[in-house]
């Protein structure tokens, strides 16, 4: 008897032990699931007993300076349908398709697949699609807003703010592309919510539903260091330029010298960035979108002699007093390598030579630093890096290697050849020049503001000195330097009266695809500040290929840079002294006209008023001048005289008793005088800044001579 009671002892301990380990084995999974999987089964139950739509957050606003804004969002409806919802699905198919204009039979069978939760319709409809859509009141089709983005000034700074494009997938919304909007696009994006709502096991809403909000978090709003005036003032400019000489490219940037911030950038070919030209592809595209100012390499020319100049008196190569000898060309490692002059300029001093632009004696500069100390200065002044400005992209030049410079390619360098540059870094070394020897990092961005709900959160992006490259003592021979260039020297078509105007003259040559000097190609530059004792104000003129006879940038370029800096010294408020510092050491002249008459006579009469002339002789007879008649400008300066056959005109043929009053609305005080001479019209200025009115009105009927009253008004 006593066996069988063993054995079944040893039973129920055996049961008694499973038992045990399988309620240990539940209890290690429950607790497993519980702890390990408990959120991603807890994610996994509320998708399938909740259905959400995004609600998005507003794109923070771009503003200028001044608070301007210069791109900022709207919200329009986007549509979903939820199939397993609708009552009728061919009937809804029929009414969205006729409001939408979709193809009913496709929707249909988008919207009748209960297989699918959710179903998007159409994005972003406009405000009478979305109101009759609401209007059918029908169970299942869901609104939601999407942001779309909006640049009150169409071309306005397109390169700079760049534009916005919707992610490829409903729901994800939208993403900066190119300029500001995509480098800050992490800060302007901001992030979405939801809506929730109870929905059963067929994706139907429950009847006791209760739709719950996860507010959206909106972007920060991102205040640029450009002032949309004088944004205005270089926009204007490039776009007359590019026009007026057929060019391939213009650049123009304007600049704080003092704090490296970027006042004004514009290039041209440009792009309305509500609608970039998205149909060219990406190649074509980029050809508009670019912002060249930061992303171009080209060689410096002439204005590249500001940096061997403070370069070599920094180092004590040269002083204010040192004279050189220019026979017309000098020999280095066997190549001759000769003066833009034929014959030379003769025997100088610094201040002529740079007058000048004398190529042998900025070879002598740049030979006498050495290659070491040379290129100390090229590192110092940021050649051959990023300066580091708010833009994806940027290039940083092409700076031959120290190993394999010779002697002939450091001459070269010393008057702009042999080296690449970005319009960027050119203007921002030579900010660095004139400033009192600080290199700045130049910016676009001085701030940015978040609105919590209760208060604004405001980031200050503080000036950012990069290093001290020449003494102040250095940049204040630098500055009278380039003064005397413009009262004296190839700058003078820059001079405006009543301001200390200093700059540099550039004429640089272009390279074929080959790689060899391409032929009559050039870019014609100036980059001018004022004023000239404590500088506001420096900008940056390029035109690439301009297609003009004479096309050196005392010519094509200097009177732009004349026109930018009168314009932006006025709005900023700097009044204009009449002094011995400001007035030139010739006298002012009225330019004569001389259209119409033959060359030789043209030309005697120009020297006879005290100026010079360059002509594109095709012709016998002048057709066309620049400046025009009337014109006040310097003692000496050029006129660009057009010739052509008897017969031949510049101008379209005009009424010869009476004119139409061209209308100057928001046209600056200079590019009024200028319009109005050439109709033979008189300008009474009433004001400063931008034209918002004028007597007699636009299209009025007048006669040759008669004065008109324009008002000019500050942008706000």
């Amino acid at each position: 008897m006593s066996a069988p009671a063993v054995t079944n002892r040893k039973r129920l301990l055996f049961l008694l032990l499973m038992i045990s380990l399988m309620l240990i084995g539940l209890i290690v999974r429950n607790g497993y699931i519980q702890l390990v999987w408990g959120r991603e089964l807890q994610e996994k139950a509320l998708e399938q007993w909740t259905r959400s739509l995004d609600v998005y957050p507003q794109r923070g606003i771009i503003y200028d300076r001044n608070k301007e804004v210069l791109a900022q969002s709207a919200s329009a409806d986007s549509i979903a349908v939820r199939p397993s919802q609708l009552a009728d699905a061919k009937y809804t198919a029929d009414r969205l398709a006729e409001i939408l204009e979709l193809d009913a039979e496709e929707l249909y069978q988008k919207i009748s697949d209960t297989s699918k939760s959710e179903v998007w319709v159409k994005r972003q409809l406009t405000r009478e699609e979305s109101v009759q859509i609401r209007e059918l009141n029908i169970k299942g089709i869901y609104f939601t807003e999407e942001p779309k983005r909006y640049y009150p000034n169409g071309n306005l700074a397109s390169h700079i703010l760049g534009f916005t494009m919707k992610y490829a997938e409903p729901g994800e919304g939208i993403k900066g592309q190119e300029g500001i909007e995509l480098y800050y696009d992490k800060y302007l994006k901001g992030w979405p919510g939801q809506i929730v709502m109870e929905t059963d096991a067929h994706g139907r809403e429950t009847p006791t539903n209760v739709e719950r909000m996860i507010p959206p978090i909106d972007g920060w709003n991102v205040i640029l260091t450009i002032d949309q005036a004088i944004q205005h003032f270089a926009e204007k400019a490039v776009s007359d330029a590019m026009e007026q000489y057929r060019a391939n490219k213009v650049y123009c940037i304007v600049m704080d010298p003092n704090t490296g911030d970027i006042l004004a950038m514009a290039n041209r070919p440009d792009f309305d960035p509500n609608d970039p030209p998205r149909e060219l592809g990406y190649e074509g595209m980029e050809a508009f979108v670019k912002n060249i100012a930061a992303k171009d390499n080209m060689d410096p020319g002439s204005t590249f002699k500001i940096i061997t100049t403070a370069a070599a008196l920094e180092a004590g190569v040269i002083s204010r007093n040192s004279t050189f000898n220019d026979p017309g060309y000098r020999i280095v490692d066997g190549q001759r390598i000769r003066c833009w002059r034929a014959g030379g300029h003769g025997h100088q001093n610094l201040f002529e030579a740079v007058q000048n632009s004398c190529n042998p004696a900025f070879m002598d500069m740049a030979l006498g630093l050495g290659t070491k100390q040379f290129y100390g200065y090229l590192d110092a002044f940021g050649f051959g890096s990023r300066t580091g400005i708010d833009i994806y992209g940027e290039e940083k030049g092409v700076v031959m290697s120290r190993s394999s410079v010779k002697n002939v390619d450091l001459a070269r360098m010393g008057f702009g050849q042999a080296i690449a540059v970005t319009p960027l870094q050119l203007i921002n070394a030579v900010s660095a020049v004139i400033n009192g020897g600080n290199l700045m990092q130049p910016r676009l961005v001085r701030a940015l503001e978040f609105d919590d709900g209760n208060e604004y959160i405001y980031e200050e992006m503080k000036p950012v000195k990069l290093r001290e490259v020449i003494s102040d003592s250095t940049s204040l021979l630098m500055r009278e330097i380039l003064e005397s260039v413009v009262k004296k020297g190839s700058g003078k078509n820059a001079y405006i009266p009543g301001y200390r105007v200093a700059g540099k003259t550039g004429t640089a040559q272009k390279y074929s695809p080959g790689g060899g000097i391409k032929q009559g190609a050039v870019i014609a530059s100036f980059i001018g500040f004022a004023p000239a004792d404590d500088p506001q104000v420096v900008v940056l003129f390029m035109v690439d290929e301009p297609q003009v006879a004479v096309d050196f940038g005392s010519v094509v370029a200097a009177p732009y840079v004349k026109m930018i800096l009168e314009d932006t010294l006025h709005y900023l408020g700097v009044e204009p002294v009449f002094d011995e510092n400001t007035s030139q050491e010739t006298k002012s002249v009225i330019v004569p006209e001389v259209t119409g008459k033959p060359l030789v006579e043209a030309v005697k009469e120009l020297r006879e008023a005290g100026l010079d002339y360059l002509a594109e002789q095709t012709g016998t007879v002048v057709i066309k001048q620049v400046p025009l008649p009337g014109a006040e400008v310097l003692v000496d300066t050029t006129v660009l005289l057009y010739t052509g056959n008897e017969g031949d005109s510049g101008e379209d043929p005009v009424d010869e008793e009476l004119v139409t009053v061209p209308d100057l609305t928001r046209k600056s005080i200079r590019e009024a005088n200028n319009i109005l001479t050439s109709e033979g019209l008189k300008l009474k200025i009433e004001g400063i800044g931008l034209a918002v009115g004028q007597a007699p009105a636009p299209g009025t009927m007048v006669e040759p001579g008669t004065t008109v009253t324009v008002y000019f008004e500050t942008p706000e």
